[in-house]
């Protein structure tokens, strides 16, 4: 069937309308009417072929929330009406240690929410700026967050998993101090979900001017990481330190925050390598620099559920199908807080 898309033909042009086609759905499928999308800075990169692979038309969008319209014949665990999302997979072998272990967003042969290799039309995945999409009933995830805050529960399939996975990994909890660096999309999303875990939350923002709005996000202190005496006075403090930037910086500025045993991750993913750390700041007190991305489907389902108890959503900006290519250029100069959606229902002309 034909549904109406924003995408772009080439990496050196704008998104602009189109169609696109959905398969009809088989035995395990759900069939969505897409209501929000979020925009992922990841959307950018890829869309404009910055990132190696792009196939064109490429429809972005992983953050997608809606209602089931159909589900397919032996599919129990949803029905027509339900609130639901996709994040950023929609397809996995299904039989590696990886799927095993409900890890599915390691698995090597995950298929992403767009751009990704599919028997489809036109031959890879297309995403959420679209009316509607078809996915099999093991990528679905249930919202039980109210309807009214469906728009800003978008963002949690991307942002929200890619910042709760790290901190569930490395057991953030009460007694845990806990460094978020950057104050952005995901930034503002580890900082929320880290303070409601119950650890002592520090944001490090290279603005003064964030201090008051990191506050309100849930931080415990704010650390402006240009002042080095307040850099000086988190030295061999932290148990973990979630790294959002998406630009090349100075990770030795952070590792030495680190207490022993202490690990920064890194989920933020910079066009450009970072420069090596100094090898003596991890091995003098055997810290660990990791990374992680997004989640696997069950961990997903469990931050979904999390965030609505504790009444977690993003802070958003809800724009039209129109305004996509503005608000790419928006999301360049930092000019969100904290997160663009799209209202699918702008799609319709």
């Amino acid at each position: 069937m034909l549904v109406n898309a924003y995408g772009a033909h080439a990496g050196d042009q704008p998104l602009q309308p189109l169609q696109i086609t959905r398969r009809a759905p088989g035995a395990h499928d759900v069939q969505i009417d897409i209501a929000f999308c979020g925009i992922c800075h990841s959307d950018l990169h890829q869309v404009r072929a910055e990132w190696q692979g792009t196939q064109f038309p490429c429809v972005p969008g992983h953050e997608i929330v809606g209602r089931v319209a159909a589900v397919g014949v032996h599919v129990h665990g949803f029905r027509p009406g339900d609130l639901v999302g996709i994040g950023c997979i929609v397809d996995s072998c299904k039989h590696c240690a990886d799927c095993e272990d409900g890890l599915e967003n390691y698995c090597d042969g995950m298929i992403g929410t767009y751009n990704f290799p599919t028997p489809d039309a036109p031959g890879w995945t297309l995403g959420g700026y679209s009316q509607q999409i078809v996915v099999h009933e093991r990528y679905v995830l249930r919202i039980r967050h109210p309807e009214e805050q469906l728009a800003a529960v978008a963002p949690l399939l991307c942002a929200g998993i890619t910042t709760y996975s790290p901190l569930r990994h490395w057991n953030v909890g009460p007694g845990k101090k806990v460094g978020v660096v950057g104050i952005g999309g995901l930034g503002h999303m580890g900082i929320k979900l880290a303070h409601a875990l119950g650890a002592h939350v520090v944001a490090f923002t290279t603005s003064d001017a964030k201090r008051e709005a990191a506050l309100q996000l849930g931080a415990d202190e704010v650390v402006v990481s240009r002042n080095a005496e307040e850099m000086a006075a988190h030295a061999k403090s932290f148990d973990l330190i979630l790294n959002t930037v998406a630009a090349p910086h100075n990770l030795d500025a952070f590792l030495v925050l680190l207490k022993r045993d202490g690990t920064m991750t890194l989920v933020g993913a910079p066009a450009t390598a970072h420069d090596s750390p100094n090898v003596f700041n991890l091995i003098m007190k055997r810290r660990t620099l990791a990374g992680s991305m997004i989640g696997g489907i069950a961990e997903t389902q469990e931050m979904l559920d999390f965030c609505a108890e504790h009444g977690i959503v993003a802070d958003i900006e809800l724009v039209r199908a129109d305004q996509i290519n503005d608000s790419y250029e928006r999301m360049l100069k930092g000019d969100v807080k904290y997160r663009f959606v799209i209202d699918n229902a702008t799609l319709a002309g």
